[in-house]
């Protein structure tokens, strides 16, 4: 019997292992993490889990019974050290040898660490992991004082997560505004308010210089001139993919691990999907790597689908969401690429939503609270809309669409 290897229990690997048998897949699965955890749910750790809203429990993506009842043996706690592309084999961190009739690499992605004075001091704490939160929770107390490097999507996250609980919160952004790498000066002025308006200090225009501490536990973060008191310091300042075992078996990587619109790299039987993978987007007319479930989902379907003798062509129109305070924010697309912003609802009760336009074509739509906007943006992406009529709250956005 043939052997399927995934390397990677997020939710890309997850997903792809359940795919398979979902089509029908009689081959041995064995899926590889470093993690000691089932495949969990990334996304809610800065949101739902950090709060204590959710327990661990609703974290995981399925519980063991599945992985038993389905025949996928979970390699949990597990590395896999080399691919030998060649021989279509991989070595584990024991030593064991598997072969594999095709591998899928869901190796996702890491925190980008500072490393500057002071940054080995006990307190300083990236988010990314179960385990990750499991502790910061633990330290997250009422008036303690929490500085978060980075104004970006999980930094701002974090920021209403601790306010929320009664921390005093301090975020400091190196730019010019907050979010600047992922949405518009409107959209960045939208969050600051919200934040500033909850009482949390932002910082903007500020590099982090180092950290200072006593007796090995971090108090204050530098910043040139300025101080910033903290009992805890948490850093988001984006990820890295994990390329480095595909780098060394030789397979394609470029801000990620190159694919093909099948989801396949550049070494025979072998795929990638998720935050590791740089891929071609037909609707959008370029590569990109994206940092999104949605993809990771969609990527992974796509692979099983093609190892099973299926022709399918991995094209998703982007999505994306973000939970802060009590609004939710669901984005299509990349508002960059417009040039034209049309706004529906009211900013000033926290329901809008802004459509992008690129000449009369829809690009991006940015919905806060506002549900409706959003899946009209999914369903709608791409077509043509008179922008004046978009713009008039009595037109339904259908209506606004341009025929022909």
């Amino acid at each position: 019997m043939s052997r399927i290897v995934i390397i990677g229990a997020g939710q890309a690997g997850g997903q792809a292992a359940a795919s398979l048998r979902q089509l029908g897949c009689k081959d041995d699965i064995y899926m590889f993490g470093d993690e000691p955890h089932l495949p969990y749910q990334r996304p809610l750790l800065s949101k739902q889990y950090l709060s204590g809203e959710h327990e661990e429990g609703r974290v995981f993506l399925r519980a063991r019974r599945f992985y038993e009842d389905q025949h996928i043996t979970l390699r949990i706690g597990e590395c896999i050290e080399r691919i030998d592309v060649e021989a279509r084999a991989v070595v584990t961190d024991k030593g064991e040898t598997l072969e594999y009739s095709d591998l899928i690499l869901a190796t996702g992605s890491r925190p980008r660490r500072l490393k500057i004075e002071g940054s080995d001091l006990d307190g300083i704490h990236y988010l990314r992991t179960l385990d990750d939160v499991a502790l910061i929770k633990k330290l997250m107390q009422p008036k303690k004082k929490l500085a978060i490097v980075g104004g970006g999507y999980i930094g701002l996250e974090v920021a209403s997560v601790a306010k929320t609980l009664g921390l005093d919160v301090t975020v400091i952004e190196m730019e010019d505004r907050i979010l600047k790498r992922v949405t518009t000066p409107e959209m960045s002025a939208f969050y600051d308010q919200l934040h500033t308006g909850r009482g949390v200090r932002v910082l903007k225009q500020t590099g982090v210089s180092g950290f200072a501490g006593e007796d090995g536990r971090v108090t204050k973060v530098l910043c040139g001139d300025t101080e910033v008191d903290a009992d805890l310091v948490i850093v988001g300042i984006g990820i890295i993919p994990n390329v480095e075992i595909a780098e060394a078996a030789g397979i394609q990587c470029e801000n990620g691990i190159v694919t093909d619109d099948h989801c396949r790299t550049s070494a025979p039987h072998v795929y990638a999907a998720g935050d590791c993978s740089n891929h071609p987007n037909p609707l959008l007319g370029r590569r990109l790597r994206l940092e999104s479930v949605p993809n990771a989902m969609d990527q992974a379907k796509v692979i099983a689908a093609n190892i099973m003798g299926q022709d399918k062509v991995y094209a998703a129109v982007p999505w994306f969401w973000s939970d802060q305070y009590e609004l939710k924010l669901q984005m299509v697309g990349f508002s960059a690429d417009g040039d034209t912003q049309v706004v529906r609802g009211d900013q000033a009760v926290n329901a809008f939503a802004i459509f992008y336009l690129k000449g009369d074509k829809l690009v991006a739509v940015d919905a806060v609270n506002s549900a409706r906007d959003f899946m009209a943006g999914r369903q709608m992406y791409g077509k043509k809309f008179d922008a004046r009529r978009l713009a008039d709250p009595a037109v339904d956005v259908k209506d606004a669409v341009i025929e022909g």
